[in-house]
């Protein structure tokens, strides 16, 4: 007896186009896995053949596990279909990204057609390692993929849905899994969505707040796309404290409201920061070098100088040393936000390992300055001390011995003030001000990027000798483009190129740039 290979072959695969094809991109932690489960057993659950398969991402947010789920109804004395091992570019019905650079990724990947695929992604932003270590701000551009998603997909739902699923206290496959029940893409009632979550067990009430919260969002939203929502400054409680304390606090207030409106907002915010960083007595001394700027600015430029030089100043006082790393590292809200990103209980014991490498720089900071100094100026006492503290130590500040030594190291503001950190800070910021000064009132542009440029000093240890050393790299170019009219533009040029990598290559290039023609 002959058979027809190819007739049966026909009969069977020509039914392809009635197979459902989801590929999920999720980054680990974010419950891809679960996500993917709860979709292949609702799939059974209504008599459909399905297969899911997973191609496991690195961690660390340096890449994500894509999951890829086919489904079909299968015909009556037929073979369920051979179905496929990965998603094929411009072949899948539904994409769901956890995050919304894994939609762009998608979508380069031509997973996402128009024709074809509805698109379900979370507009929050887990940042990728590429993206963090950029010297300068390194954040991909959402408004490109989301403007991409609604042009390349068939019907689109984008939201934050992580926040959904932590604000119902689960993870975000459970919001994801509500999204997919309301876009009505799956030939499945909402219950059976509900029953898949209830028959697995683990977490039910969680998970179905945040299914429903998902589910929710997609019908208030009407398939539209919703940018990232903005930081927005958020009220301030009135401060409380030693009477004495709050009557300095409504003086220094009070000198704010008598500034220009342009400039208070900001000035504002860095006396908070550097209240908090220090004390009382250091918020005054802020507001007097924001005045003395202010003193030498002009309406005509809506006192912008100034306005730059109130962020600026505040972030080279407020400066990342051991005393501040220490203090933030015991603060109780660093616990409960720890805890809260963990999902612990009140009856979880949590174990806290801090990561610890201390150079001796950052020891002999600690001295009084005139010590510090001369023990920096012998190399023989730094290898000694470097010796003594450069390397890598594990510190379990959930115990009583780290803590303690944590607690105190961040309860020595008081004798901040007298260290050789201080002192190096305050001659470097002592000359940074009087530079920009010096092309007032002649040159306003300059002096605003000389004062914008301190945005290259960041973070401590060698990310600040890094940035401390790019930073007087440009003070140097701006001196040899000083006399040339678009001689700020050159300094922004500089502080750009000085953000685009760690090494400093692209500003080495920008300064031999200028030497030809200065």
């Amino acid at each position: 007896m002959k058979v027809n290979l190819a007739s049966v072959g026909e009969e069977i695969y020509s039914e392809t186009d009635q197979i459902l094809k989801i590929a999920i991109l999720a980054v680990g932690g974010q419950g891809g896995g679960v996500l993917t489960s709860w979709i292949e057993v609702l799939a059974r659950n209504h008599g459909y053949a399905c297969q899911a398969t997973s191609v496991a991402g690195v961690a660390q947010r340096t890449g994500a596990t894509t999951y890829y789920i086919e489904m079909a109804k299968p015909k009556n004395d037929r073979p369920d279909p051979v179905f496929a091992l990965a998603p094929a570019s411009g072949d899948v019905d539904i994409l769901i990204a956890s995050e919304l650079m894994e939609a762009g990724r998608a979508i380069i990947r031509g997973f996402v057609t128009p024709d074809r695929t509805t698109l379900i992604a979370s507009t929050h932003r887990a940042l990728a390692v590429s993206e963090k270590i950029v010297p300068g701000d390194g954040i991909a551009n959402s408004d490109e993929v989301q403007a991409a998603a609604k042009l390349l997909s068939k019907s689109l739902f984008m939201t934050d849905l992580e926040k959904l699923a932590a604000e119902a206290g689960s993870v975000i496959s459970a919001s994801l899994f509500g999204a997919l029940a309301g876009v009505n893409v799956l030939p499945f009632e909402r219950s059976s969505f509900e029953s898949t979550i209830k028959s697995s067990g683990k977490s039910v009430e969680a998970s179905l707040r945040a299914f429903n919260a998902g589910y929710r969002a997609v019908n208030a939203s009407q398939s539209t796309a919703s940018a990232p929502e903005e930081n927005k400054i958020k009220v301030v409680p009135t401060p409380s404290g030693p009477a004495s304390s709050l009557k300095k606090w409504s003086g220094l207030v009070e000198n704010i409201r008598e500034m220009p409106d342009e400039v208070a907002d900001m000035a504002f915010l860095g006396l908070r920061k550097v209240v908090e960083f220090q004390d009382l007595d250091y918020g005054e001394d802020y507001l007097s070098k924001v005045n003395y700027i202010l003193s030498k600015d002009t309406q005509d430029k809506k006192f912008l100088l100034t306005k730059v030089a109130a962020k600026h100043i505040a972030n080279a006082m407020s400066y990342d040393d051991i005393i501040r790393v220490a203090d933030e590292k015991t603060k109780t809200h660093r616990y409960h936000r720890i805890r809260d990103e963990m999902g612990a209980n009140d009856d979880t014991v949590m174990h806290l390992t801090e990561f610890l490498h201390p150079r001796a720089e950052e020891l002999v900071s600690l001295l009084p300055a005139r010590l510090g100094l001369r023990i920096e100026n012998s190399p023989k006492w730094m290898a000694l001390f470097d010796t003594w503290v450069n390397r890598g130590r594990r510190w379990r500040s959930d115990g009583i011995m780290a803590f303690t030594i944590l607690y105190l190291v961040g309860g020595l503001k008081r004798w901040r003030l007298k260290t050789r950190r201080h002192a190096v800070e305050v001659e470097h910021m002592r000359l940074w001000l009087k530079c920009a000064c010096s092309y007032l009132p002649s040159n306003y542009d300059m002096a605003v990027e000389i004062i914008k440029s301190r945005r290259l000093i960041k973070g401590y240890s060698d990310t600040h000798a890094r940035g401390k050393s790019k930073f007087d790299l440009v003070l140097e170019g701006a001196c040899m483009v000083a006399e040339r009219e678009d001689g700020a533009e050159w300094v922004n040029r500089l502080c750009e190129a000085a953000l685009k990598d760690e090494e400093g290559d692209a500003l080495s290039g920008a300064l031999k740039t200028i030497r030809t023609f200065v």
